[in-house]
């Protein structure tokens, strides 16, 4: 554990220069106490590392100094080429960037580690998005990556999710991408307040040559984590009771997935005598609620609310007349 650290603190004054011991302590999750311990250390073994004292002091290694990758572990060779997803690379423009760098690390590597994260690839494939899911159309995907990674400010077209699907005109400052559900996602400052706007809707783009100061409190993972579970409260929802046989619980979790099937049966009672259980679901709103219900077929029913239950009723009906 300590060696890991001292490596961590090699690779973090070797990345951002210079650091107050505070600054350390925090990206490491120790005390300034450990901090000072590790930094003599590290010293007293041959690293060139030298602190400053005074208001913008901290700790440094002298100018040129570099480490080599040794201190990678088997594990974290494989990690780093499980990182890259290649897909979404490529559609960044980043695609020959990433082939380039796994081959400078893997070149660097000390040979027992090399074989192993060369052996990653041929093992595993990271795929994204979901069965049955077309890729979306992302055309102007390339020229916003570049404006996100130079600051500068982005004029577009773009259709509106709503109902009316009205194209408006927005400039904005585009802070970060998000791939979630292998669909992109543009996290931007219009005017005064953050948005987010999906790729495939923009119908056309021009990269500004106005810059921006990037917010130094903007926290993309922060930001996104939030909006999510926004977006997840805003949607309508309602809650039914559902008696379901214990055995087609596997079919309730292809209907509605399984966090929210293991959730709602966590909550329920056992099973009654003949293996049927009560649950109490929470669902986005009755045009969903109805094909999902019937896809449980005979091993379900609901019991509340009254008006899906005629509803699923009389689909019922409608079904049996079909075949009749």
């Amino acid at each position: 554990m300590r060696a890991s650290r001292l490596i961590s603190i090699l690779l973090l004054l070797q990345t951002r220069n210079r650091l107050t011991a505070q600054e350390l302590a925090d990206n490491l999750e120790v005390s300034v106490r450990t901090i000072y311990r590790d930094v003599e250390e590290l010293s007293a073994s041959g690293i060139p590392i030298y602190a400053d004292r005074g208001t913008h002091g901290g700790f440094q290694l002298v100018e040129g100094y570099r480490t080599r990758l040794t201190g990678l572990t088997a594990e974290e060779a494989e990690a780093l080429f499980l990182s890259g997803y290649p897909g979404p690379a490529a559609q960044l423009g980043l695609g020959t960037v990433l082939a380039a760098a796994q081959l400078k690390v893997l070149a660097a590597l000390p040979p027992e580690l090399r074989s192993r994260a060369s052996r990653i690839r041929q093992r595993f494939h990271l795929d994204a998005p979901g069965w049955f899911q077309e890729s979306e159309s992302a055309a102007y995907l390339q020229p916003i990556a570049e404006a996100v990674w130079s600051d500068r400010r982005l004029h577009m077209r773009y259709r509106r999710g709503a109902d009316d699907g009205a194209v408006v005109e927005r400039v904005v400052d585009p802070l970060g991408l998000v791939l979630k559900g292998g669909l992109w996602y543009l996290v931007a400052r219009a005017a005064t307040s953050h948005r987010t706007y999906r790729v495939s809707r923009i119908l056309d783009l021009d990269l500004l040559e106005d810059r921006f100061v990037r917010p130094d409190d903007f926290d993309l993972a922060a930001y996104w984590e939030l909006s999510v579970a926004a977006y997840e409260e805003s949607l309508p929802s309602f809650e039914a009771v559902l008696r379901i046989r214990n055995v087609a619980l596997w079919k309730l979790e292809q209907a509605l997935g399984a966090p929210t099937t293991r959730s709602a049966v966590k909550a329920a009672d056992d099973p009654d005598a003949s293996g049927w259980l009560t649950l109490r679901l929470t669902l986005e709103d009755i045009e969903h609620a109805e094909p999902q219900i019937l896809m449980l077929g005979a091993d379900a029913e609901v019991m509340e609310p009254a008006h899906l239950r005629d509803r699923i009723a009389a689909m019922a009906a409608e079904v049996v007349a079909r075949y009749g």
